[in-house]
């Protein structure tokens, strides 16, 4: 179902539900990866287990891709060596990537950002028509943003500009009206301060303290170590991308390609298409 674009089950739990939690287990290619009974346990009738009648009403739990995911990295001698093999060899990108173009109104990435994964890539169009990403828009990076300052962004800035949280071709300072919550949005209307707050780090999610003061080239070196985009090389392992997504609580991975000095942009590797490549390929 995940591999449908699934993102959570609702699994009732059962009686020997804590015992499986530590040794759950999950098919593959048809064989378990891991056994849940042992042989000890293996003339034990099915009349033991426990029916659906003695199952609990009220116990559930919530399982996501990154829960399977998690799992599979604790498996990894089991799926020698798929863990090992590029991304790229295993068919784990996907070469269909939704993208802006960093000169173009941010307020345009919301007609274009796709549901899974939820993200699209601001790129800059190199002259042989390659793509060099210099950041993304995406629900897990905003979810836990200023609401306001970013809506105020997406309307007024860039989607350059919007990545980098400042405005990244001028010398004025980009401000963000101060909005309250449960007031009108009318600057002209009683209970709107008129104390102008930045655009930065604590309103999108972007560190850019003393931002404005800095020329373009410093920005964009200031930008690459502090918010780019989470990033891999089509020669990377399928174990190295899921531990670099769940070390980072990423949904998504940009895919850049190894042969190419600069950051030339070839596809994405999301849940997804981790669980496609994990289950294609059958352990020999």
């Amino acid at each position: 179902m995940m591999k449908q674009g699934v993102r959570c089950l609702l699994v009732r739990k059962s009686i020997m539900w804590k015992g499986f939690s530590k040794r759950f287990s999950i098919l593959y290619n048809g064989k378990w990866l891991k056994n849940t009974q042992s042989s000890s346990l293996g003339g034990v009738s099915n009349s033991d287990q426990p029916s659906s009648s003695a199952l609990p009403d009220n116990k559930f739990c919530c399982l996501s891709r990154e829960d399977v995911v998690r799992f599979i990295i604790g498996c990894l001698g089991a799926l020698a060596p798929l863990p090992l093999s590029s991304i790229a060899s295993l068919g784990a990108i996907s070469a269909t990537y939704s993208f802006i173009e960093a000169s173009s109104p941010a307020f345009e990435a919301i007609y274009k950002i796709p549901h899974d994964p939820c993200a699209i890539a601001v790129i800059e169009t190199n002259s042989d028509g390659t793509h060099k990403i210099i950041g993304d828009i995406s629900a897990y990076k905003l979810w836990k943003c200023d609401y306001l300052a970013a809506a105020w962004a997406m309307a007024n800035l860039s989607a350059g500009q919007f990545v980098i949280g400042a405005d990244d071709y001028g010398t004025t300072r980009t401000s963000v009206p101060d909005f309250p919550i449960n007031s009108p949005t009318d600057g002209s209307r009683p209970g709107v301060s008129s104390r102008p707050r930045k655009f930065s780090s604590r309103s999108i999610g972007f560190f850019n303290n003393l931002v404005n003061q800095m020329p373009v080239g410093r920005l964009r070196n200031m930008y690459r170590g502090r918010s780019a985009p989470l990033t891999c090389k089509h020669t990377s392992s399928l174990a190295a991308v899921m531990a670099q997504m769940l070390s980072h609580r990423a949904t998504h991975v940009w895919v850049m390609d190894a042969d190419m000095e600069d950051d030339i942009l070839v596809g994405i590797v999301s849940y997804t298409d981790i669980l496609n490549a994990v289950t294609k390929f059958p352990p020999p």
